[in-house]
């Protein structure tokens, strides 16, 4: 999991100069061992979604070798649901009521996926953007679900979410993943596809079930080409 500054280079598509000017900066994530640069993975595209950065498909390789089904996103949405007019004041209160609409195990420990997804806001707000946002753990907190779930929530009302570009969020993409593999793959598409202008319309005028996951599904098609 740990990349060196060559190895990001290669997977951000920029040059070895730019890793060390954003470390120098200390607004990428790193470590320093042994006087060597480290990234891990996760943290990278964490970061790298929130830049709204193009990444390479390499970015989202592990080596983790698992039975968790392989779903793509559309399908993942579609097992976590779609929802209107959800209600919460601020962060928690939203993320406990979106983690009770998810079908989960009834032996998952919901408050310690709340505390998970918490301490993800506590590092930096997942806000993507435009009245969106993207809840998740940072690490894969619920090993025992066959598959990642995303679901899409529509709030009742706006919540400042401490968005990087200082919008109310009324829409969040949340992520629930059992691996490290899944979480890379749903956390890059979920990126993707809301930089299409066509999904992104359909998301803020809150348009039907339907017409959402059409949308959805024809960009992820294109990129399952």
């Amino acid at each position: 999991m740990q990349l060196s500054v060559k190895d990001l280079s290669n997977l951000l598509n920029v040059t070895e100069r730019t890793i060390y000017r954003w470390v120098k900066q200390q607004s990428i994530p790193f470590y320093r061992i042994h006087d060597q640069y480290r990234f891990n993975r996760i943290e990278i595209l964490d970061w790298a979604t929130a830049q709204k950065m193009n990444v390479s498909q390499g970015l989202l390789h592990d080596d983790e070798n698992n039975t968790v089904v392989e779903l793509s996103l559309i399908e993942a949405i579609k097992k976590g649901g779609i929802y209107y007019r959800v209600e919460g004041r601020d962060k928690k209160q939203l993320l406990h009521t979106v983690i009770d609409l998810f079908n989960l195990p009834e032996d998952v420990k919901k408050e310690d996926l709340l505390d998970a997804m918490l301490i993800r806001e506590e590092l930096g707000s997942t806000g993507f953007g435009d009245g969106i946002a993207i809840p998740h753990a940072r690490y894969p907190v619920v090993t025992h679900i066959p598959h990642a779930l995303v679901s899409i929530c529509f709030l009742e009302k706006p919540v400042d979410y401490g968005a990087i570009d200082g919008k109310q969020v009324d829409c969040l993409f949340t992520l629930i993943s059992p691996t490290v593999r899944s979480h890379l793959k749903m956390l890059s598409r979920i990126a993707y596809v809301l930089k299409d202008p066509q999904v992104k319309e359909a998301i803020v005028n809150q348009f039907s079930r339907e017409i959402i996951l059409s949308k959805i599904e024809k960009i992820e098609h294109l990129l399952n080409k």
